[in-house]
């Protein structure tokens, strides 16, 4: 699906970057970067269904724009990781999560990982998602909406990267770490995030 065709991304993408936005920079900067983004509406009103990625992509370039990197950082890994706790509390199934939590670490991880591909189009929109596992374990996104038109020289992908992190640590391993190497931001063929944990000792 291209992004011609209306890709749609689920409204965390939208809603947990207000909420991290209002507790970080405050209310009146989150009022005026949504407004910027042309999604003032949004923020009165949160979407409670899958809203359009350019959609979601004008925001967060609003706030990368607006903030500068290291604020932008921090607003984005606050909005995964309350977009990872909404996941917990309202989408994974409790039965699920006790199974993970009780699996070994790379057993767990490859269930959670099948799961999270079956719903790769609600947070990847007209992008590409695979995981190849290992340790690490690699998730790459091609086509990355967030990334579309961008132009870094430091990867991007924090909101991604910290909502796994915080998926990972919660339901596969405590110390999970997801690290960005690669990124369509800085002219990279695609976003790649390294997933690794420390081996649980016997």
């Amino acid at each position: 699906m291209s992004a011609l065709a209306g890709a749609r991304i689920g409204p965390n993408a939208l809603i947990q970057v207000a909420h991290a936005l209002v507790a970080g920079p405050g209310e009146a900067s989150a009022r005026h970067l949504f407004r910027l983004a042309g999604l003032a509406g949004y923020f009165d009103a949160p979407p409670a269904r899958m809203v359009d990625e350019l959609e979601v992509a004008r925001l967060h370039r609003s706030v990368r724009a607006n903030l500068g990197p290291g604020a932008a950082r921090r607003v984005f890994r606050d909005a995964g990781r309350r977009t990872a706790e909404y996941l917990l509390a309202n989408r994974i199934p409790r039965l699920l999560q006790a199974l993970l939590r009780r699996m070994p670490a790379a057993l767990a991880a490859r269930v959670l990982l099948r799961a999270i591909g079956r719903h790769a189009w609600t947070f990847a929109g007209s992008g590409r998602f695979e995981a190849r596992y290992g340790q690490p374990v690699v998730l790459t996104i091609t086509g990355n909406p967030l990334c579309r038109g961008v132009a870094s020289q430091v990867p991007v992908c924090d909101y991604y990267a910290a909502t796994f992190e915080h998926l990972f640590r919660s339901l596969v391993h405590p110390e999970s770490r997801v690290i960005e190497t690669a990124c369509e931001a800085t002219g990279a063929p695609a976003c790649v995030l390294e997933l690794s944990w420390r081996a649980r000792l016997s």
